[in-house]
């Protein structure tokens, strides 16, 4: 064995979808042990079965290539994993396994498999989990979910917590971009913005946020109902009349908040992470204003958010809450003023 590792070879399988801190501590202890390591990652099919959510094959191929080129060159290799064992029953150059304290059943069984195929059991290696701040696992479906980073951090500062963030004028020009893609319409006629946007997003596996009364109201006058939805009874900072107003009885649940123009409150807070919680469509009744709401939305809702909002005299934003639209929300409220 080379640099007094254990192991000639080391199999290491799983999903690896958001490649997180747990990951690599997995693929970190198979490296110490082994002096090669094959990583065996399940297909788009087997994937699919879990979570409709999960990046794609090459994606997370492409996660693990760059691990080995940073932490294993040339001692790691990275496999399609079709079943629920791979080679690991009949692999006659591999000498060991990891595991975590779901999986340890599965490498009983490839050793039994081995075993009965006159091949000697393979080391199990087990592995425990990387825990966050606050003790919980950190796991592909907990970010997937919205809840940590891939580091194992929350999204939302604890520091935040209970306090109202005012905007600083550093924060300022970077939100007055739109933070997505645009669909370009006209004004007077939001329908024809919204229904190029609608084109490209599946409904069926999304979920759906929408942000202003003007884009409140075209989304239910075409008959879809939101998710998610957020108005204050304004159109650029002027009280709509009643004909104009949104229809709060075309939701499940009403909820109300308090927040007035250039902060973001507990109120608000409190409200979006009651609402994304719910499971009918919701109507989040602002009384001030919503506009700065997205980057509350982006911070807690899952990965399969999207956020839509009205950009006055330019269309319709489509922006979905990945982690680079998570991590540019949380970027910006560090340079919020903490009141």
């Amino acid at each position: 064995m080379e640099g007094g590792r254990r192991f000639r070879r080391c199999l290491v399988g799983g999903t690896f979808d958001r490649f997180h801190a747990g990951h690599r501590l997995l693929l970190d202890a198979a490296q110490t042990a082994a002096d090669f390591v094959e990583i065996h990652i399940t297909s788009d099919a087997m994937a699919e079965q879990k979570s409709d959510h999960i990046q794609s094959f090459e994606t997370r191929r492409e996660s693990l290539l760059d691990w080995i080129e940073q932490h294993a060159p040339r001692r790691a290799s990275v496999h399609q994993l079709t079943d629920v064992h791979g080679p690991a029953p009949t692999h006659s150059k591999a000498d060991c396994i990891v595991a975590t304290l779901e999986t340890r059943v599965q490498c009983d069984r490839i050793n039994e498999k081995r075993l009965a195929g006159n091949l000697p059991p393979l080391a199990v290696l087990e592995v425990g989990h990387m825990m966050d701040i606050n003790g919980e696992v950190i796991s592909s479906s907990r970010i997937r979910n919205g809840h940590i980073d891939p580091e194992g951090h929350p999204w939302f500062s604890p520091d935040w917590e209970g306090r109202t963030l005012r905007m600083h004028p550093r924060a300022e020009p970077e939100l007055k971009s739109p933070m997505g893609v645009l669909y370009a319409g006209p004004e007077d006629d939001p329908e024809i913005a919204m229904l190029a946007a609608l084109d490209d997003l599946d409904l069926d596996r999304l979920m759906l946020v929408a942000v202003g009364d003007v884009t409140v109201r075209t989304l239910l006058s075409i008959g879809i109902t939101p998710d998610l939805a957020l108005v204050d009874g304004q159109t650029k900072r002027q009280a709509l009349v009643k004909e104009e107003q949104v229809d709060i009885g075309a939701f499940g649940t009403v909820l109300r908040a308090e927040n007035p123009a250039g902060v973001l409150t507990p109120s608000l807070l409190g409200a979006v992470r009651e609402a994304l919680s719910n499971e009918v469509p919701v109507v989040v009744v602002v009384d001030g204003e919503e506009d700065l709401a997205p980057l509350f939305i982006h911070l807690l809702a899952p990965i399969n958010a999207v956020v839509m909002y009205g950009q006055p005299k330019e269309g319709v934003v489509v922006q979905p809450s990945h982690l680079g639209t998570k991590q540019r929300c949380r970027r910006l409220l560090e340079l919020f003023e903490v009141i």
